[in-house]
């Protein structure tokens, strides 16, 4: 099986569904976040803080290249917006965009420490980001599936679209 690379909106369900399709599938899952905190020996918000945004996408884009086969890898909310990433995830898998309302995602997300972007910025920037980054999902993404619907409906969009 060749990966399978879910993006979206951070809140949009990425980890969740990540989760669920590996268990369905019996693969590994990836989540690129942890995986760059531990290779890193940081957390995101410390490397945001100490080293920039900039550099984390670059870390991702570097991490992205070093994962296993026969796997879902959960990616951060902005790693397949960096082309070089994309197409790297491309090479290697399929890449499904997890299209959820802006609203589902920010009810998820608000008051995150974890995350530097919702920390740093309100709910209308957000937003704006958002809609930024939809279209480049949409652009980057293989096929979208959408993830407002329950976690059945959007497991069987996902495997009816890997065939």
């Amino acid at each position: 099986m060749r990966n399978i690379y879910l993006c979206g909106f951070m809140g949009c369900g990425k980890s969740y569904t990540g989760r669920k399709l590996s268990e369905k599938l019996g693969c590994t899952l990836v989540d690129l976040d942890a995986y760059i905190e531990e290779k890193e020996g940081r957390t995101i918000p410390e490397i945001f803080a100490q080293d920039g945004e900039p550099h984390f996408r670059e870390l991702e884009a570097k991490y992205i290249r070093e994962m296993p086969g026969n796997s879902v890898v959960a990616t951060g909310g902005g790693a397949i917006i960096n082309p070089v990433t994309a197409e790297t995830a491309r090479n290697a898998g399929t890449i499904v965009f997890l299209d959820a309302d802006f609203e589902l995602c920010y009810d998820r997300i608000k008051g995150d420490t974890h995350r530097p972007l919702v920390m740093n910025n309100t709910k209308e920037q957000l937003l704006e980001l958002f809609n930024k980054r939809r279209k480049i999902y949409l652009e980057h993404s293989d096929f979208s599936v959408d993830s407002n619907r329950d976690e059945t409906e959007i497991l069987d969009m996902i495997l009816k679209g890997i065939k």
